[in-house]
């Protein structure tokens, strides 16, 4: 048999290339190209270069990813994508196919892309005698009467050749024999079936039986045959085959029939009587795919379902059913049953083609998938309606018969929605509906279309002074809604002209973070407050920016103490004494303690107070203004000189402090409160030399008394005498300026002395307090100059070096 198919291959190549090359140069208005083959050729052999016929060149094949479409076709071909050849991929059998319809073809749609079409692509099978002649029995038993008349005949089972065309035209050959001959009968429907007539008179006693061959010939080249055996026995007189009612049946029938459901009753009947007249039903084919789904009842012709009809399997049936007597004699007809369709397959969507991700300025129209709508049921049944549910930026648009192209109807926005589920619902015209559904995901593509945004225009940080340089301050974030590289901020410091600063600046910037660091340590008091302008670049190309301000504010800290202004005591300026009339009343003004303090707020409230002293309970202060006024009159008993230290304190945390030592004279007349101070000056010494001189004054004590009654007698002396008087208009005012550097809230009103300075009285003085009876070699040392300030109140400061 594979010899025989060889050779008819290679006695039809020359008969395939001229159909061939006449219709790969064909092509239809619909765009449709229309190819014809042999059925049975090779595996890999060529059908006709499909890209030519398409305009294609080489290297378009690739690059347009032309394919074929079908659920059925991709089976039986491939195209070659290095030259463009349609190369058959399985073995082609029309018979299976088509079985033994007039028309045979298998299409396919040929989709090819940039930019997208489809081409409608029939391929013709044609048939090639690749199927021998067939009997449905390997012999036939006739019995014939011997009183059968010369002439009768007999007809005969034909055989069946699943071929199309001239391949399956039979023709029949009887071995010879002396008493029979072959005819021909044609049906009503046009077939023909072989019959033996008998040409002379059988005589049962002389012979018996008979052994006939009947070859069957087809019209193929080279011709195949099919044999049957004929067996005769000659029997007494049986003269009446069966009849049918009807030579042709003709039954619609839905399909998914119940098993076991009856088709129809086929009839015949015989005018013979006994067992002559007892007919028996059978089918006359070898079909499989009728034996599979039919049955037929042997005593009363009922045809019955055994298996699933399916109208997208098989539409319809051509069954040959046979009738046969008891004496052998055999009648037949045709059944033809016509299958109809029901509603009865849901319609699916395949997608062709898709292109995800989009990017998300995709114009109007942009074309996402292209997708196949298809129904195995057939008329309205198979017809489909496609929509897409949902409020989604698609739109279905019919392409080329079932084709459907999805494209946009706007330009998307990623930061709306980053993705799409497409939701396609298919639904045929069948009654009930049947409809199904697919779900397309198209991710949207990403561009910078988004700048970097701050939260504020204008951030304000707080940063309290002496910092550790290097220390973060602040820290600011900008948000890009894009995403990916397109979301990635750098962070620096510009100028106003937006270009980026050195790293010479106070400050720097960290530019992944927005972390804000200080590059040194502030000092409130020069450095309160500066701006700087960041800008936040995304990663985009182009690359998007925007800028913020922050505004740096450096708070204070309690890190400078008070400055005493008044009194002050510099290196080598004369003492300060505060000179207080005798006389003076409770409440007196004695002196004011100035100063002030470098920090602000808080830190700059002073406070001022006396640190606790046997002889300031003389004396108060307020806290606030540092005014120093006598708590209550003199007595005799009180001395005349008093040391009190003021402590200022700021309102820090912890509180910084600065002292001062004020020297108070209390004393009437400016010469009368300088032998205490001579006094005070010796006991001084006097104290630190006590351990050594302490026997020695035990011996002189009496000495020291009498000395101390000439010295007392001496000084109310010079008591008595009239006081010299200082020109208080000698030297100017102070002047105020002096205390304007210090406004800073801590000096409200400074006050304003008249100084005056005058030498000899003082040396006078204290050659008569030092030698007890006014020694005048003693002499003052230039350094031993007094300063006499006189205040609002009549009272004098003494400012002197002893």
């Amino acid at each position: 048999m594979k010899i025989q198919q060889t050779q008819i291959l290679r006695g039809f190549r020359w008969q395939v290339m001229i159909p061939f090359i006449l219709f790969c140069l064909y092509q239809t208005v619909s765009a449709q190209v229309h190819y014809s083959v042999y059925e049975e050729m090779q595996k890999g052999s060529s059908i006709g270069n499909l890209a030519n016929d398409l305009g294609l060149n080489i290297k378009e094949i690739s690059l347009r990813k032309l394919r074929i479409v079908s659920r059925l076709s991709e089976k039986y071909f491939s195209i070659n994508v290095l030259n463009g050849n349609l190369n058959v991929a399985d073995r082609i059998d029309r018979e299976t196919l088509c079985g033994t319809a007039e028309e045979c073809s298998l299409t396919f749609d040929a989709v090819i892309e940039n930019p997208l079409n489809i081409y409608h692509v029939r391929v013709d099978i044609k048939d090639i005698n690749d199927n021998a002649p067939r009997f449905v029995k390997e012999a036939i038993e006739l019995e014939i009467s011997e009183r059968t008349s010369p002439g009768e005949r007999f007809v005969i089972q034909n055989a069946e050749d699943m071929d199309f065309g001239v391949n399956s035209q039979l023709k029949y050959k009887l071995s010879k024999n002396k008493h029979f001959v072959l005819g021909e009968k044609t049906s009503t429907d046009g077939r023909t079936f072989p019959e033996i007539v008998l040409e002379t008179s059988l005589d049962r006693e002389m012979q018996s039986n008979f052994e006939l061959s009947l070859t069957a010939y087809d019209g193929g080249n080279p011709v195949q045959t099919g044999e049957i055996l004929i067996r005769v026995t000659v029997m007494d007189f049986n003269d009446n085959p069966p009849i049918f009612t009807q030579d042709v049946y003709m039954v619609s029938i839905p399909e998914n029939l119940p098993l076991n459901s009856t088709v129809l009753c086929v009839n015949a009947s015989d005018k013979d009587a006994g067992i002559n007249a007892q007919i028996t039903y059978s089918f006359g084919t070898t079909a499989k795919h009728v034996l599979r789904i039919f049955d037929i009842n042997p005593q009363n012709g009922k045809i019955t379902t055994k298996g699933i009809v399916d109208y997208e399997e098989v539409k319809h049936y051509d069954i040959s059913v046979q009738a046969q007597d008891g004496g052998g004699l055999v009648s037949h007809a045709k059944v033809l049953l016509e299958i109809i369709d029901k509603n009865d397959n849901i319609p699916e969507i395949s997608v062709t083609s898709i292109t995800t991700p989009i990017t998300e300025d995709s114009a109007p129209d942009t074309v996402v998938a292209l997708i196949e709508a298809h129904d195995l049921d057939s008329g309205e049944n198979g017809e489909i309606d496609c929509q897409i549910i949902g409020v989604v930026p698609f739109k279905l648009v019919s392409s080329f018969g079932n084709f459907y192209k999805i494209v946009t109807t706007r330009t998307l926005d990623r930061e709306i929605s980053s993705h799409y589920d497409i939701t396609i619902q298919s639904t045929d015209k069948g009654s009930p509906a049947l409809s199904s559904k697919k779900s397309i995901r198209v991710d949207i593509l990403d561009i910078n279309d988004n700048p970097p945004v701050f939260e504020k225009s204008t951030y304000i940080a707080y940063v309290p002074e002496n910092n550790q340089p290097g220390a973060s301050i602040f820290s600011i974030h900008a948000l890009d809604i894009d995403s990916e590289e397109n979301a990635r901020l750098l962070y620096s410091i510009i100028d106003s002209n937006k270009n980026e600063l050195s790293s010479t600046l106070p400050i720097s910037i960290n530019p992944v973070t927005g972390t804000i660091y200080a590059q040194r340590s502030f000092d409130y008091e020069q450095d309160r407050e500066f701006q700087i302008q960041i800008i936040a670049k995304d990663n985009g190309s182009p690359s998007l920016n925007s800028s913020t301000t922050v505004k740096i504010c450096v708070t204070d800290q309690n890190d400078n103490s008070p400055i005493i202004l008044y009194p002050s005591f510099d290196v080598g300026s004369p003492t300060v004494y505060e000179m207080v009339p005798f006389s003076s009343v409770q409440g007196s003004v004695v002196t004011k303690v100035v100063a002030v303090d470098a920090d602000s707020g808080h830190n700059a409230w002073l406070s001022y107070h006396f640190l606790q002293d046997s002889e300031s309970s003389q004396f108060i202060i307020d806290p606030y203004t540092g005014e120093v006024r006598t708590s209550r009159n003199f007595q005799e008993k009180d001395g005349l000189r008093h040391k009190v230290v003021v402590m200022v304190k700021d309102n820090g945390n912890p509180p910084l402090s600065a002292t001062v030592t004020l020297n108070i004279v209390v004393a009437d007349h400016f010469h009368s409160a300088l032998p205490e101070h001579s006094n005070q000056s010796r006991k001084s010494d006097s104290q630190s030399n006590i351990q050594i001189y302490l026997v020695i004054a035990i011996a002189l004590i009496s000495f020291l008394f009498m000395l101390t009654v000439i010295c007392a007698i001496i000084s109310k002396y010079r008591e008595s005498k009239s006081p010299t008087y200082f020109n208080s208009n000698t030297y100017p005012p102070i002047d105020p300026r002096f205390f304007s550097k210090f406004n800073t809230g801590t000096l409200p009103l400074p006050y304003a002395y008249d100084v005056c300075v005058s030498l000899d009285p003082i040396e006078s003085l204290i050659d008569a307090d030092d030698s007890g009876v006014g020694n005048e070699n003693e002499t003052v040392p230039s350094a031993g100059l007094v300063q006499v300030s006189c205040n609002v109140i009549p009272h004098c400061i003494f400012i002197g070096c002893f």
